[in-house]
Protein backbone atom coordinates (compact mmCIF):
# COMPACT_ATOMS: atom_id res chain seq x y z
CA UNK A 1 0.00 0.00 0.00
CA UNK A 2 2.98 2.68 0.85
CA UNK A 3 6.27 1.75 -0.34
CA UNK A 4 9.44 4.01 0.87
CA UNK A 5 12.81 4.19 -1.47
CA UNK A 6 15.97 6.00 -0.99
CA UNK A 7 14.25 8.45 1.11
CA UNK A 8 16.61 11.58 2.02
CA UNK A 9 14.89 14.49 4.58
CA UNK A 10 17.24 17.38 5.72
CA UNK A 11 16.55 19.68 8.17
CA UNK A 12 18.74 22.41 6.86
CA UNK A 13 22.08 21.43 6.80
CA UNK A 14 21.27 18.26 9.15
CA UNK A 15 20.13 14.78 7.54
CA UNK A 16 16.95 13.45 9.29
CA UNK A 17 16.47 10.19 6.93
CA UNK A 18 19.17 8.89 5.30
CA UNK A 19 18.15 6.61 2.28
CA UNK A 20 14.97 5.00 4.25
CA UNK A 21 13.42 2.22 2.42
CA UNK A 22 10.28 0.26 4.29
CA UNK A 23 7.03 -1.28 3.18
CA UNK A 24 3.70 -0.90 4.28
CA UNK A 25 0.77 -4.06 3.24
CA UNK A 26 -2.37 -3.11 3.38
CA UNK A 27 -4.32 -4.01 6.66
CA UNK A 28 -2.99 -4.63 9.81
CA UNK A 29 -0.31 -2.40 11.74
CA UNK A 30 3.37 -1.45 10.57
CA UNK A 31 5.29 -0.54 13.56
CA UNK A 32 8.09 2.05 13.50
CA UNK A 33 10.04 2.73 16.61
CA UNK A 34 13.90 4.16 17.39
CA UNK A 35 15.00 7.03 20.01
CA UNK A 36 14.44 10.26 20.29
CA UNK A 37 15.90 11.82 17.18
CA UNK A 38 16.25 8.96 15.33
CA UNK A 39 13.66 10.09 12.69
CA UNK A 40 10.77 9.13 13.18
CA UNK A 41 8.63 12.04 13.07
CA UNK A 42 10.53 13.64 9.79
CA UNK A 43 9.18 10.13 8.08
CA UNK A 44 5.62 10.46 9.32
CA UNK A 45 5.87 14.69 8.44
CA UNK A 46 7.65 13.21 4.96
CA UNK A 47 4.62 10.88 4.31
CA UNK A 48 1.93 13.73 5.10
CA UNK A 49 3.56 16.02 2.75
CA UNK A 50 4.31 17.75 5.40
CA UNK A 51 8.08 18.64 4.25
CA UNK A 52 9.72 17.95 1.03
CA UNK A 53 12.27 15.54 0.41
CA UNK A 54 15.11 16.00 -0.42
CA UNK A 55 15.83 12.65 -2.63
CA UNK A 56 13.80 9.19 -3.05
CA UNK A 57 10.35 8.15 -3.86
CA UNK A 58 6.51 7.68 -1.75
CA UNK A 59 4.46 5.64 -3.70
CA UNK A 60 0.99 4.99 -2.23
CA UNK A 61 -1.18 2.30 -3.70
CA UNK A 62 1.36 2.60 -6.91
CA UNK A 63 0.99 6.41 -6.57
CA UNK A 64 3.86 8.86 -6.68
CA UNK A 65 3.25 11.19 -3.52
CA UNK A 66 6.50 12.80 -2.54
CA UNK A 67 5.98 16.48 -2.84
CA UNK A 68 2.51 16.39 -3.18
CA UNK A 69 0.77 19.61 -0.63
CA UNK A 70 -0.48 17.94 2.44
CA UNK A 71 -4.07 18.08 1.51
CA UNK A 72 -3.88 16.18 -1.38
CA UNK A 73 -2.12 13.74 0.23
CA UNK A 74 -5.19 13.79 2.85
CA UNK A 75 -7.71 13.46 0.25
CA UNK A 76 -5.74 10.14 -1.33
CA UNK A 77 -6.56 8.72 1.69
CA UNK A 78 -3.65 8.97 4.27
CA UNK A 79 -4.43 10.12 7.62
CA UNK A 80 -2.67 11.83 10.35
CA UNK A 81 -2.92 11.58 14.16
CA UNK A 82 0.40 13.95 15.10
CA UNK A 83 2.46 13.86 18.06
CA UNK A 84 0.94 16.36 20.89
CA UNK A 85 -3.08 15.59 19.89
CA UNK A 86 -3.58 19.02 17.75
CA UNK A 87 -7.22 19.73 18.97
CA UNK A 88 -8.74 23.13 17.90
CA UNK A 89 -8.37 24.08 21.63
CA UNK A 90 -11.17 26.87 21.13
CA UNK A 91 -13.92 24.92 19.13
CA UNK A 92 -16.44 22.09 20.49
CA UNK A 93 -15.75 18.62 19.91
CA UNK A 94 -18.13 18.65 17.12
CA UNK A 95 -16.62 21.19 15.81
CA UNK A 96 -13.04 19.49 15.69
CA UNK A 97 -14.94 16.55 14.12
CA UNK A 98 -16.75 18.29 11.40
CA UNK A 99 -13.28 19.78 10.90
CA UNK A 100 -12.33 16.36 10.05
CA UNK A 101 -15.12 15.82 7.28
CA UNK A 102 -13.95 18.80 4.93
CA UNK A 103 -12.06 16.82 2.81
CA UNK A 104 -13.89 15.91 -0.51
CA UNK A 105 -13.41 11.82 -0.34
CA UNK A 106 -15.04 12.11 3.40
CA UNK A 107 -18.46 14.05 2.65
CA UNK A 108 -20.74 11.94 1.30
CA UNK A 109 -19.55 9.27 4.17
CA UNK A 110 -19.42 11.91 6.76
CA UNK A 111 -22.63 10.33 8.86
CA UNK A 112 -21.26 6.69 8.74
CA UNK A 113 -18.02 7.86 10.46
CA UNK A 114 -19.17 10.54 12.74
CA UNK A 115 -20.91 7.02 14.24
CA UNK A 116 -17.94 5.11 14.00
CA UNK A 117 -15.95 7.70 15.85
CA UNK A 118 -18.40 8.27 18.91
CA UNK A 119 -19.31 4.20 18.99
CA UNK A 120 -15.63 4.20 19.66
CA UNK A 121 -15.20 6.65 22.23
CA UNK A 122 -18.36 7.42 24.13
CA UNK A 123 -16.91 9.83 26.46
CA UNK A 124 -16.91 11.76 22.71
CA UNK A 125 -20.47 12.23 22.96
CA UNK A 126 -20.79 13.23 26.45
CA UNK A 127 -18.07 15.88 25.89
CA UNK A 128 -19.89 16.48 22.23
CA UNK A 129 -20.51 20.59 22.96
CA UNK A 130 -17.82 21.24 25.40
CA UNK A 131 -14.67 22.99 23.90
CA UNK A 132 -12.06 20.65 23.04
CA UNK A 133 -9.40 22.71 25.46
CA UNK A 134 -11.17 22.16 28.42
CA UNK A 135 -10.56 18.05 28.04
CA UNK A 136 -8.41 15.66 29.33
CA UNK A 137 -5.08 14.38 27.65
CA UNK A 138 -6.79 11.16 27.13
CA UNK A 139 -9.97 12.82 25.65
CA UNK A 140 -7.98 15.20 23.65
CA UNK A 141 -6.67 11.97 21.78
CA UNK A 142 -9.40 10.08 21.73
CA UNK A 143 -11.14 13.28 19.99
CA UNK A 144 -7.75 13.63 17.37
CA UNK A 145 -8.52 9.83 16.75
CA UNK A 146 -11.80 10.40 15.68
CA UNK A 147 -11.49 13.54 13.59
CA UNK A 148 -8.70 12.03 11.67
CA UNK A 149 -11.45 8.90 10.87
CA UNK A 150 -13.75 11.45 9.97
CA UNK A 151 -11.48 12.09 6.71
CA UNK A 152 -12.62 8.78 5.79
CA UNK A 153 -8.63 7.48 5.56
CA UNK A 154 -7.38 3.89 4.34
CA UNK A 155 -3.95 4.26 6.24
CA UNK A 156 -3.73 6.37 9.03
CA UNK A 157 -0.20 7.22 10.48
CA UNK A 158 0.19 7.72 14.66
CA UNK A 159 2.61 9.63 15.98
CA UNK A 160 3.33 9.13 19.85
CA UNK A 161 -0.35 8.56 20.24
CA UNK A 162 0.41 7.38 24.42
CA UNK A 163 2.20 10.14 24.80
CA UNK A 164 1.52 11.94 28.40
CA UNK A 165 -1.25 9.23 29.06
CA UNK A 166 -2.19 8.01 32.13
CA UNK A 167 -1.26 3.38 31.62
CA UNK A 168 -5.09 3.03 31.91
CA UNK A 169 -5.76 5.59 28.63
CA UNK A 170 -3.01 4.40 26.85
CA UNK A 171 -4.33 0.59 27.10
CA UNK A 172 -7.88 2.36 25.34
CA UNK A 173 -6.19 4.45 22.80
CA UNK A 174 -3.73 1.16 21.87
CA UNK A 175 -6.71 -1.12 21.73
CA UNK A 176 -8.50 1.11 19.90
CA UNK A 177 -5.66 1.13 17.20
CA UNK A 178 -5.81 -2.78 17.20
CA UNK A 179 -9.33 -2.62 16.45
CA UNK A 180 -9.26 -0.11 13.43
CA UNK A 181 -6.35 -2.60 11.73
CA UNK A 182 -8.38 -5.68 13.09
CA UNK A 183 -11.43 -4.05 10.47
CA UNK A 184 -9.47 -3.37 7.88
CA UNK A 185 -7.60 0.13 8.26
CA UNK A 186 -4.30 -0.11 7.61
CA UNK A 187 -1.96 1.32 10.54
CA UNK A 188 1.55 2.65 10.52
CA UNK A 189 2.46 3.34 14.82
CA UNK A 190 4.97 5.38 15.63
CA UNK A 191 6.10 5.26 19.29
CA UNK A 192 8.35 5.16 22.20
CA UNK A 193 6.55 2.30 23.93
CA UNK A 194 8.60 -0.36 22.25
CA UNK A 195 7.64 -3.10 23.73
CA UNK A 196 3.57 -2.25 23.44
CA UNK A 197 4.65 -1.47 19.60
CA UNK A 198 6.07 -4.63 18.55
CA UNK A 199 2.88 -6.56 20.39
CA UNK A 200 1.03 -5.10 18.21
CA UNK A 201 3.01 -5.14 14.74
CA UNK A 202 2.53 -7.59 12.48
CA UNK A 203 5.94 -5.78 10.93
CA UNK A 204 8.61 -3.44 12.32
CA UNK A 205 11.31 -1.32 11.51
CA UNK A 206 13.92 0.16 13.53
CA UNK A 207 15.01 3.52 12.88
CA UNK A 208 18.46 4.88 14.44
CA UNK A 209 20.48 8.30 13.05
CA UNK A 210 18.02 9.02 10.12
CA UNK A 211 18.64 4.59 8.84
CA UNK A 212 16.73 1.35 9.34
CA UNK A 213 18.76 -0.51 11.00
CA UNK A 214 16.94 -3.28 11.42
CA UNK A 215 13.29 -4.70 10.19
CA UNK A 216 11.33 -7.54 10.48
CA UNK A 217 8.28 -8.87 12.53
CA UNK A 218 7.14 -7.64 15.44
CA UNK A 219 7.23 -11.01 17.13
CA UNK A 220 11.03 -11.39 16.02
CA UNK A 221 12.23 -7.88 16.91
CA UNK A 222 10.55 -8.33 20.01
CA UNK A 223 13.22 -11.54 20.84
CA UNK A 224 16.32 -9.53 18.85
CA UNK A 225 19.11 -9.17 21.23
CA UNK A 226 19.77 -5.86 20.20
CA UNK A 227 16.12 -4.58 20.36
CA UNK A 228 16.07 -6.12 23.82
CA UNK A 229 19.41 -4.51 25.05
CA UNK A 230 18.74 -1.00 23.23
CA UNK A 231 14.93 -0.50 24.17
CA UNK A 232 14.18 -2.69 26.74
CA UNK A 233 16.50 -2.87 28.92
CA UNK A 234 17.13 -6.73 29.11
Amino acid sequence: MLAIRDLDVFHGDVAALDGVALDVAQGGIVAIVGANGAGKTSLIRAVAGMVRPRKGSIRYKDREIAGLASHEVCDLGIGQVAEGRQVFPTLSVRENLEMGAMLPRARARRARNLERGLAMFPKLKERYGQAAGTLSGGEQQMLAIARCLMGDPELVMFDEPSLGLSPAVTQEVLRAIRDLAAGGLTCVLVEQNVAVSLKLAQRAYVLENGRVALSGTGEALLADDRVRKAYLGL
